[in-house]
């Protein structure tokens, strides 16, 4: 159970319903997290905005490996909420079930090739407080991502983070949008 749990006679503003709406019409819920996101309307608004422009299509992160970045981090968070939804996510952008089930030991799986291995590496690096991107790990990114992507990269894993640690911290439980690992 969240540790905020009254949502109930908020008064949000047209926006918000906006984006709420939008939620129904793709997942056919509102997303939890949108509504306490939502009593902070201007910081909603945001974020929202944040996330469509690190998930477009032309995005220079193919978005498998963009929903694959989003459910690792949301493992090593404990975002339960976060790891349902990106999983459903990543079987949606052609995941498979095996993939995303060897996710947690990605470096051992013969399913992950070395530009997904590396961007994991970063991903986890990054999460990590007790962890440091080293330079054997920079020179791997180097040679696998252009400045452009690993600024993309970055980003999305900057917002995942925001993400995730907002939802761990607040108990936002899963959804049920995804029966998958």
């Amino acid at each position: 159970m969240s540790m905020i749990n009254n949502t109930v006679g908020v008064r949000y503003p047209w926006y918000v319903r906006l984006i709420f709406w939008l939620q129904r019409r793709k997942y056919g819920v509102e997303l939890e997290p949108a509504h306490l996101w939502g009593r902070t309307p201007r910081v909603f608004l945001g974020l929202t905005m944040l996330y469509r422009a690190l998930d477009r299509r032309s995005s220079p992160i193919d978005p498998a490996l963009r929903s694959l970045i989003t459910v690792r981090i949301s493992q090593i968070n404990w975002c339960l909420f976060c790891v349902d939804l990106n999983s459903a996510t990543a079987l949606e952008r052609a995941v498979s079930a095996d993939k995303l089930r060897d996710l947690s030991r990605f470096e051992e799986s013969p399913l992950y090739d070395e530009r997904e291995k590396a961007a994991l590496r970063y991903a986890e690096a990054v999460t990590r407080t007790d962890g440091k991107v080293d330079n054997r790990l920079k020179h791997q990114l180097l040679a696998l991502f252009s400045d452009e992507e690993l600024i993309e990269l970055t980003a999305l894993i900057a917002f995942q983070n925001l993400s995730s640690k907002f939802n761990s911290a607040l108990d936002i439980q899963a959804q049920g949008f995804c029966s998958k690992p």
